[in-house]
């Protein structure tokens, strides 16, 4: 599914402008900060057009996450996790534009509803309020079990209405059932929390809806080989089935094998198309175990 057809950077003439009006506004003579004015322009990258899965790829500041964040800002699409904005980059992103894609009967897409950027300290993120969520259950489960104890030794209150209806229930209640199954009801449930990419596989799960557009920021952080490969099957199924598109910023050699995926490679200039197995990532991986061979033939 290809919702997102067609994105197109600023040409010369316009990130000179961006330029000029930042100078205007300092009052300095010059810009102390132009990003990313230029970034693009010196890989010759003027526009991307994308697949029902394409990857961003290249090492630290190839622009392949500021690529994500001018699409997002440009669609204004969700996010949680906040990135460093600046009226240069505000400015510069509308002069950038995009197409959508047509559905079967040659209508125009919308952008779905619930479409987003995910960033990896979303994940992050979800990992620490798994934990504090855990924690602020288990410190609670002793008052509750006090609390349960006490209300069933003491004989049955009366209900006078709606003043005490509240702590009329929650007696009876506690009188009725176990303690566990009290304590289970009003304190809620733990949330499993194994490894960390465990737990992000299951942020993945929970986020990742049908019908959708997904922009993922290295997802691959805090995920073991096997996790990115888990996940990398369940992107192919989704584009697949689904029905949703995704644009992954990633260097990782598992995400990268994303079959059919179509791949710009932002260390290249100009900016080029390749197969997986044509990027520096995966060839040190097969270089490194290709050297070392013996200790996995035995």
């Amino acid at each position: 599914m290809i919702y997102l057809d067609q994105f197109k950077l600023p040409l010369h003439e316009q990130e000179d402008k961006v330029i000029r009006q930042q100078i205007s506004l300092n009052n300095l003579g010059y810009t102390e900060n132009s990003y990313p004015c230029n970034l693009f322009i010196q890989k010759a990258l003027s526009s991307i057009d994308f697949s029902d899965v394409t990857i961003l790829y290249g090492g630290n500041g190839s622009g392949k996450s500021t690529l994500l964040n001018l699409i997002t800002h440009k669609l204004q699409l969700k996010r949680s996790a906040p990135f460093n904005s600046s009226n240069v980059f505000d400015y510069y992103t509308e002069f950038c534009t995009y197409k959508m894609g047509y559905d079967d009967d040659g209508d125009k897409y919308r952008i779905p509803n619930g479409s987003r950027i995910i960033t990896s300290d979303d994940v992050f993120d979800y990992m620490l309020s798994v934990r504090e969520h855990n924690k602020r259950l288990s410190s609670n489960v002793e008052n509750l079990l006090e609390e349960q104890e006490d209300y069933c030794r003491v004989p049955m209150m009366k209900l006078k209405g709606i003043e005490n209806y509240e702590e009329f229930s929650r007696q009876l209640f506690a009188k009725r059932n176990s303690a566990r199954k009290y304590v289970f009801s009003l304190n809620g449930k733990e949330v499993k929390l194994n490894s960390n990419g465990e737990t992000a596989m299951l942020f993945f799960y929970n986020k990742l809806k049908n019908d959708t557009l997904f922009l993922l920021d290295e997802p691959e952080n805090s995920l073991s080989p096997k996790f990115q490969i888990e996940l990398a099957e369940m992107i192919k199924d989704m584009a697949k089935y689904s029905g949703c598109q995704f644009i992954i910023a990633t260097h990782s050699p598992f995400m990268l094998s994303i079959e059919d995926a179509k791949i710009y490679d932002l260390d290249e200039y100009p900016v080029a198309i390749k197969k997986w197995w044509e990027l520096e990532n995966p060839k040190v991986y097969f270089e490194f175990f290709y050297k070392h061979k013996q200790y996995f033939d035995k």
